[in-house]
């Protein structure tokens, strides 16, 4: 080999010790950043006329278990959407409230009761029978406000469609880009691995919006698409479309059209079932909140404001075919039980502000004087309504007959079974992500390998160093003589 062959071997050596010594910094500055992919140094020999001409520095690797960050993003995704029901039904629950908190559901019920047994002790009390409107009232109060807060619960609902379509739709287009930007660097035999981090760390940020699968396309390219098999990104990124609206009122479903489904390039896609193709991530599960789980929880709330009406139809005399609760004044009718919890009213008959009188809760809804103050029949009559086993026509209860007190707790364990069901499936995607993202951690940067390999550098450094003095003293030599 000639001196100026060795010195061109040498300085080609030096060359990949520098790149090498160039990532493994870059690898140990990195040890902690999430998202980022090892790289490593891929070098062959060189050759020119069959004969070595040095080392080559054939490219860059960048190292990641595609396979887990695919595992760990689907988690990711199940965490999403179980915990937007989790969020709903524990509001729920808390909202209704459990039978041994003061001013639940059930603590309404048994204050009305015992209000009507007060009341039956002393009929002649306008204290006791201002006690029971006033229990009344207020199990009226309550079951508006767990129909008010269901509602608001779809209106924030629909807002977080609309923000996570938003946030697809710009992350879409933001790997695109950095896709273009890829392929352009390999055209150029640029390193693309820092690329290929934000890329990773951008489909990161929407896979928990939707379960995301990302296929290898040409020139470090990649493509995305649904479990289900909604494709959101292949060389052009899919346009999601939704509609939010200002507020939401229990009549308006995605059913009849009041409220908005999803399109992916002007088409709309099915966003509940096994057909869905978005299930799994944050946005189907809060398309399931707005458009499932609180609707079944306004028909259950719907159906006991129901039992509560038809309760109570028969007794006190009812008058213009009406009983002690009502319809917005008007008598119920089966066919307009939506909402039926925001509307109910007491009889005007009892209501002082509507030129009502307590004492009929005693005489009678349609006496038009007092009667017997010592009578306490009717009032009995009302806490035997309230008492009396019956089957709920609705609500989606089952049809063994209960009181109202059995059919509230029926209710919160319904809800609260839910819950529970809800959180488990939470605890358990939780867990499994947590457990995935400590593999991928742990086959993240080595920083004991990447000493290693730079002591390994520094020897080889030196050794070229060392090949290049040697040569330059040879042809010292010959210049001198």
């Amino acid at each position: 080999m000639s001196i100026s062959g060795a010195f061109s071997n040498a300085l080609s050596g030096l060359a990949a010790a520098s790149r090498a010594a160039e990532l493994v910094s870059s690898n140990v500055a990195n040890a902690m950043t999430e998202g980022y992919g090892a790289r490593s140094l891929h070098l062959s020999s060189s050759t020119v006329g069959g004969a070595g001409s040095g080392v080559r520095i054939d490219g860059v690797s960048r190292h990641v278990d595609e396979v887990l960050i695919g595992d760990r993003r689907l988690a990711d995704a199940a965490i999403g959407f179980h915990g937007a029901q989790e969020k709903f039904l524990e509001g729920l629950t808390r909202m209704i409230g459990t039978p041994d908190q003061p001013g639940s559901l059930s603590d309404r019920i048994a204050q009305f009761e015992a209000s009507l047994i007060e009341a039956a002790a002393r009929p002649d009390s306008d204290a006791r029978l201002s006690a029971v409107f006033g229990a009344a009232e207020n199990l009226i109060d309550h079951l508006k406000n767990s129909s008010d807060h269901i509602q608001k619960a779809r209106l924030d609902a629909d807002h977080a469609i609309a923000q996570q379509v938003q946030t697809l739709n710009d992350g879409l287009q933001h790997v695109q880009t950095l896709n273009v930007k890829i392929q352009e660097a390999q055209w150029r035999g640029v390193d693309p691995s820092g690329l290929m981090d934000l890329r990773q760390a951008k489909i990161d940020e929407l896979s928990p919006i939707v379960p995301l699968k990302q296929l290898p396309r040409e020139n470090g390219m990649v493509a995305l698409i649904t479990t289900g098999g909604a494709v959101l990104l292949d060389g052009n990124p899919a346009k999601l479309g939704f509609s939010s609206v200002g507020t939401i009122v229990p009549e308006m479903t995605i059913t009849t059209g009041a409220l908005s489904g999803l399109t992916i390039n002007g088409r709309t896609i099915d966003v509940a079932g096994d057909q869905s193709l978005i299930e799994g991530g944050s946005l189907a599960g809060q398309f399931a909140v707005r458009d499932v789980t609180s609707v079944n929880a306004q028909e259950r709330i719907d159906g006991f404001a129901r039992d509560l009406v038809e309760r109570f139809e028969n007794t006190s005399h009812a008058s213009g075919g009406t009983g002690l609760f009502t319809d917005a004044g008007a008598a119920f009718s089966a066919g307009s039980e939506v909402a039926l919890s925001t509307r109910l009213l007491l009889s005007a008959a009892v209501d002082p502000d509507q030129g009502g009188a307590v004492w009929r809760l005693r005489d009678g809804l349609g006496a038009s004087a007092p009667g017997n103050v010592g009578s306490a029949t009717l009032l009995n009559q009302l806490a035997d309504a309230l008492n009396t086993p019956r089957e709920p026509a609705s609500g989606g209860f089952s049809s063994v007959a209960r009181t109202s007190s059995g059919l509230a707790s029926d209710l919160v364990s319904i809800v609260s079974s839910e819950q529970l069901q809800a959180e488990t499936r939470l605890g358990f995607a939780t867990a499994q992500y947590q457990t995935l993202r400590q593999m991928e951690l742990a086959k993240g940067v080595d920083t004991d390998a990447e000493m290693q390999k730079l002591m390994q550098i520094e020897q080889a450094y030196a050794a070229n160093a060392r090949v290049i003095a040697t040569a330059d003293e040879m042809i010292q030599t010959i210049l001198a003589i």
